[in-house]
């Protein structure tokens, strides 16, 4: 059940495409117009030399010159910038793609926009929750699920207890090993 963390950029408006983050503009490097981004996506080709990127909440088109790994991030150069001062007004803000140029998951993978705000029900039907947000932790990611009532379980994201995952439907079918939920609490 991995999920890889690109993220939503809010609903788009009426026949607007959908973004999804996959970086943050840093700071200009060096004097030819490269730009520091640090990286969101797990999918690095998102960013590669002819690919387009959407700078900021206006989603600026840029398209990827020039790319090269440096230190915790990478280093991108765009078409038509050739000085600090040219991309210095990119600073700070987020690198978009559209949706719909997001790698391809394989079976059974999903992107964490996909898989927050699913219904959550256990084996017998009932329901625990919504997976409201997703951490992400050295062994395995952890899907937090919180009930009406504002209570909160963990779910670690492995085959034995993730059984299902229904886009369509909106929902994860759980089995809850012993421990997960505290007996006599409340599942909604």
């Amino acid at each position: 059940m991995p999920g890889h963390a690109e993220i939503p950029a809010g609903s788009p408006a009426a026949g607007e495409p959908a973004f999804l983050a996959v970086g943050k503009v840093r700071r200009p490097h060096g004097v030819a117009g490269d730009m520091l981004v640090e990286i969101y996506t797990d999918f690095p080709e998102h960013l590669q030399p002819l690919a387009k990127v959407y700078a900021g909440e206006k989603h600026v088109p840029l398209t990827i010159r020039r790319q090269r790994l440096h230190n915790d991030g990478v280093l991108l150069a765009f078409d038509g910038f050739t000085t600090p001062e040219q991309v210095g007004r990119f600073r700070n803000q987020i690198l978009y793609i559209i949706k719909e140029d997001a790698a391809e998951l394989p079976e059974g993978e999903y992107y964490f926009h996909e898989l927050v705000g699913l219904a959550v029900v256990d084996e017998t039907g009932i329901v625990l929750g919504e997976v409201t947000e997703i951490m992400e932790t050295g062994a395995n990611d952890v899907y937090v699920v919180r009930n009406t009532a504002g209570r909160e379980i963990l779910l670690p994201a492995i085959a034995e207890v993730i059984l299902d995952v229904d886009l369509e439907s909106k929902t994860m079918k759980v089995h809850l090993l012993p421990g997960l939920v505290e007996d006599g609490e409340p599942e909604s």
